[in-house]
């Protein structure tokens, strides 16, 4: 800045030394070229040290950012004004996701506004038996085991004169890293396309595609692999393999996550809580295709319990489920476990679907870079509607056109080992058995009684 003034100044006194044989007026002409001169450096060094100062705040996100789900990206404690929910092993709150919490990704900061860039990349290599109906075992590169393979956006606008008010937004896509192709081909954003508002005094309001409550809040002991606690991230429960069942307990009229969802939650110290709807918008028809959810939980650090009451319309039949779970830490290990009671409407010939579920799964995180998750559940499911094939309908699918019921249990053991060769990348080891009995058969089985799945995999977040 000093040498630019001071050429600045050289300037002036050169052109008032060639003013001697000048006019005023050519003498006041070229002191304002010069002035002029002077101001244009200063501006310039100005936007340079602007520049300068957003390399720097990017860069110390991105080194300060602690590895997290469901998961799933979203919003940091940090930039929400909760609190931060961590687990054991002090990395990110949600170990499956790539949210904000596990990786800075490419930030982009400028007084009240934020944008970034993420995402999370998932290489399975699996094997698994009776892969089709003549019982065959399969080698494969598959679908990403733990995680959806994804990239998105995500943001914040700081509002003027609203005491602390945001805008927020969020859109994320998912993809198959085998063979390149979208998750849901012809839907970019299948994953997440959502816009809210966040306050400390309103919570987090959000409308469009996003995760179930239900799923939010049950993800602290759906499986191993959840965050301790329920924070406004999104995140929670595993991907492609045979326990992943459990989460369509926590479901709605479309799946996992809501199209037209409006979701609102508050955090009141320990307590969370919890609101969601989805709009139907069938004409003549206001019912359908609408879900319902109410939720709570409580984080206590050590202890941490949550519960929901959910309800959906599909094809004009009701589906119901509620749940309470929750977590406890003792030294290195987590232990989770949860219940589900689901109630499903059926054609009158079949009567009614009633389903007891139980989960329970623990986690060891001694430090350094291992750690070691076991866990096992059951879905006991009393006249489950059947699909053409005769494979039991998941939990708030289309019952409508059913002709046939299955009664029996599904039960899976599950364990995997990380090695975390820091917070952004690591390898794991993992499998899972499958059994049902009585009535019950899994699609994923093709008519058989069991299946064992075997994967290893890396996993990078960006």
């Amino acid at each position: 800045m000093k040498k630019l003034m001071a050429i600045a100044v050289l300037g002036t006194l050169g052109a008032a030394a060639q003013a001697q044989t000048q006019s005023v007026q050519e003498l006041q002409t070229a002191l304002a070229q010069a002035q002029k001169a002077a101001a244009d450096a200063q501006f310039a060094a100005k936007q340079a040290q602007d520049a300068l100062v957003q390399v720097q705040q990017a860069m110390a996100a991105h080194d300060s950012h602690a590895v997290a789900d469901n998961g799933a990206p979203g919003h940091t404690a940090a930039t929400t004004g909760a609190a931060t929910a961590s687990d054991e092993t002090g990395r990110q709150s949600d170990p499956l996701g790539a949210s904000s919490a596990g990786s800075a990704g490419l930030v982009y900061r400028r007084g009240g506004d934020l944008v970034r860039l993420y995402g999370l990349i998932d290489l399975s290599m699996s094997r698994k038996t009776n892969a089709d109906a003549a019982g065959h075992t399969q080698n494969d590169m598959s679908v990403a085991w733990f995680s959806g393979n994804r990239w998105g956006l995500e943001g914040e606008h700081l509002l003027p004169d609203t005491g602390g008010l945001k805008a927020i937004f969020k859109l994320e896509s998912e993809f198959e890293l085998p063979t390149g192709d979208m998750d849901t081909p012809g839907t970019l954003f299948n994953r997440d396309a959502w816009l809210g508002l966040e306050s400390p005094t309103l919570g987090k309001l959000t409308f469009g595609r996003q995760n179930t409550l239900a799923r939010e809040f049950s993800k602290i002991y759906g499986d191993a692999y959840g965050s301790a606690g329920v924070t406004y991230d999104e995140g929670g429960y595993t991907n492609n393999n045979n326990f992943k069942q459990f989460i369509f307990y926590s479901g709605s009229a479309t799946g996992t996550r809501y199209d037209k969802g409006i979701v609102w939650k508050k955090s009141y110290g320990k307590l969370m809580a919890g609101l969601a709807y989805q709009v139907g918008g069938e004409p003549g028809n206001n019912r359908e295709a609408t879900t319902k959810s109410i939720a709570l939980a409580y984080n206590g650090g050590d202890l941490n319990v949550s519960g929901f009451y959910n309800t959906a319309v599909v094809s004009d039949f009701t589906h119901t489920s509620w749940s309470i779970g929750g977590n406890y830490k003792i030294g290195m290990v987590r232990l989770n476990t949860g219940y589900v009671h689901y109630t499903a409407e059926q054609p009158a010939a079949l009567g009614d679907r009633h389903d007891n579920a139980y989960t329970i799964s623990a986690k060891f995180a001694p430090g350094g870079h291992f750690d070691y998750e076991l866990g096992w559940q059951t879905m006991n499911a009393t006249n489950a509607a059947v699909n053409g094939g005769g494979y039991v309908l998941n939990a708030y699918a289309d019952t409508s056109a059913a002709k046939k019921t299955a009664t029996g249990k599904r039960k899976t053991w599950y364990g995997s080992v990380f090695y975390h060769f820091d917070k952004r990348t690591e390898l794991y080891l993992a499998s899972d058995y499958l059994n049902t009995d009585g009535s019950y058969k899994a699609s994923q089985a093709h008519g058989a009684d069991s299946q064992f799945e075997l994967a290893t995999g890396l996993r990078f977040r960006f």
